[in-house]
């Protein structure tokens, strides 16, 4: 059967080659692209610069952008605005209705995944604020996956390496960017989506920390490299999108206004890029793709 994974990264734009763009300056292969230059991209993906601004005044922001991503409404033009951070109840109740996950569940019970783990704290108490992917996730009835799932390698984590974990004392291995391509790619083969989400890369740009920025982004840009290496380009295709720019200008401590890049491998890779536009593209494009 054929399948997606879908390869978020919170953060990151279509930047200029300069000082400020760390994607410029480090090995940040698949995840650099830069502002009027036609980019070639490993292992024959195609690159859709596509519309983070969505029509809406201001600078995109996470809770409505990856909202979009996740349901394909429009959420800020919804909303009215661009809402930062974690999504509001109208925003929720966008999620609740249109995720992916849900879509994919009333189109006939397309196994599902989002393949971070959660740590038990998660669960301990109600959260006082849930992203958007935790209440699609949950509005759909899909399973969390947890530390166990980590240790059998059903599961990684956010930071893909569990060295966050370890720093939090807990008793799971290091993984490598190898490591956490062989899983990720590996779930594909059991579930037909597989949404995998990384934050961290939008915290430097807001840190405006260019060290770990260099330290980080080569490290990120090997785990989607390996993922994509992996996955069996037969059958599945990888897609690479983020929700705004940020860590491509560390100048500013902003979100900034760039395009984002989302970046297709594999099955119908070249006939997909060219349907993307804006981020309400994604979501009907996995559902397209998973028909």
């Amino acid at each position: 059967m054929n399948s997606v994974i879908l390869f978020f990264v919170d953060g990151l734009g279509i930047g200029t080659r300069g000082d400020e763009n760390p994607l410029w300056q480090c090995d940040s292969g698949p995840l650099a692209h830069f502002e009027d230059e036609d980019s070639e991209v490993e292992f024959g993906g195609f690159l859709a610069r596509t519309d983070a601004t969505l029509g809406v005044e201001g600078r995109p922001q996470s809770a409505s952008g990856q909202t979009t991503i996740l349901t394909g409404v429009n959420a800020p033009e919804r909303l009215g605005r661009h809402k930062q951070g974690f999504p509001n109840e109208p925003l929720k109740e966008i999620i609740r209705e249109h995720s992916i996950f849900k879509q994919l569940n009333t189109a006939g019970a397309v196994p599902s995944l989002f393949a971070n783990a959660y740590t038990p704290q998660f669960f301990e108490g109600t959260p006082r604020w849930k992203s958007a992917t935790t209440v699609a996730v949950e509005s759909a009835g899909i399973p969390f996956r947890k530390i166990p799932d980590l240790l059998g390698r059903r599961s990684v984590f956010h930071d893909f390496t569990n060295r966050s974990l370890r720093e939090r004392g807990f008793d799971v291995p290091e993984f490598s960017p190898d490591d956490a391509a062989e899983i990720l790619s590996g779930l594909a083969e059991v579930n037909r989506f597989v949404l995998y989400e990384h934050f961290i890369t939008d915290k430097i740009g807001h840190d405006q920390d260019m060290e770990r920025a260099k330290d980080h982004l080569p490290e990120l840009a090997s785990f989607l490299r390996k993922t994509v290496k992996y996955a069996d380009l037969s059958r599945t295709t990888v897609i690479l999108t983020s929700d705004h720019g940020n860590v491509e200008n560390l100048s500013v401590r902003n979100h900034t206004l760039n395009k984002v890049p989302t970046v297709i491998w594999g099955r119908l890779a070249e006939e997909s890029a060219d349907k993307v536009k804006d981020l309400t593209d994604i979501a009907p494009l996995v559902r397209e793709l998973l028909a």
